[in-house]
């Protein structure tokens, strides 16, 4: 029987447990993903206890109560608070979703907290992005024309404009890459779920000019074919978005124009 053994540094080992909050009953444990790459220590999980009559609704108000008033090592990314920068997409209660709108009471019992899964570490919650966006640049996310620019405007018809509901609200969080497994074991050559959303955004852009050099880059075994419509992404992005689709529909083209 073939036997797989994890690398030590990976291994998850029992953190630091900090004091409960005195004068209060109404408490809530976090249980939040610890790395520091400069420690030389394996990644730990230590736990925290907050007083909810003093702390906002979010988990993400929970998090910054952690680090102003007990632990101000603890790292994460965070900036709009409304669903809108995508900065503090994580993976809470085995969800990869956004801090700052996902709400504490949705949890029941410890609220367990770890950086968005599949990805190289930071540190604590933050997650390295730079092939994630490398990915995004690949698509040319940004509208191609070839003839003469317009006196003011390239225009669009209500109807054509309609066509990108569903598609311009990504926010880039990569929840959705990082729920999909394709994307796990592929993510060198997959674009995943975000970058093919973005790129059949500008793909059905009625402004854009450069349709077939889109499909074409697309024409891959990897790039795109790696999709297997497990549908992770539609399920866990925080937007209500649906990459799968997105992706369907470019599969649906590149057949069309072969036929």
């Amino acid at each position: 029987m073939v036997q797989l053994t994890l690398p030590k540094n990976s291994r998850m080992t029992t953190g630091k447990t900090w004091p409960k909050p005195t004068g209060t009953t109404n408490i809530k444990q976090f249980q939040v993903y610890r790395w520091n790459p400069d420690d030389n220590k394996n990644p730990a999980i230590d736990t925290y206890f907050v007083d909810m009559d003093t702390c906002g609704p979010m988990i993400l108000d929970a998090l910054i109560k952690i680090k102003n008033e007990i632990d101000p090592t603890l790292t994460f990314r965070r900036s709009c608070r409304e669903g809108i920068c995508g900065s503090c997409a994580m993976n809470i209660d085995g969800i990869n979703t956004l801090a700052c709108t996902y709400g504490i009471e949705e949890v029941q019992g410890a609220v367990k907290i770890y950086p968005l899964p599949h990805m190289p570490v930071v540190k604590d919650l933050i997650p390295d992005l730079t092939h994630f966006y490398a990915q995004h640049a690949s698509i040319h996310p940004w509208l191609e024309t070839k003839t003469s620019a317009p006196a003011k405007e390239w225009k669009q018809s209500i109807d054509d404009r309609a066509k990108l509901d569903g598609l311009y609200e990504c926010i880039m969080c990569a929840c959705c890459s990082t729920s999909c497994p394709s994307y796990w074991w592929n993510g060198d050559r997959y674009l995943g779920p975000a970058a093919l959303l973005h790129a059949y955004r500008w793909i059905i852009d009625s402004r854009d000019e450069s349709t077939g050099e889109r499909l074409d880059d697309l024409e891959d075994p990897f790039k795109l074919y790696r999709c297997h419509t497990i549908m992770n992404c539609t399920k866990t992005c925080p937007k209500g978005l649906n990459p799968a689709k997105a992706i369907a529909n470019i599969k649906k083209m590149m057949v069309e124009r072969a036929v």
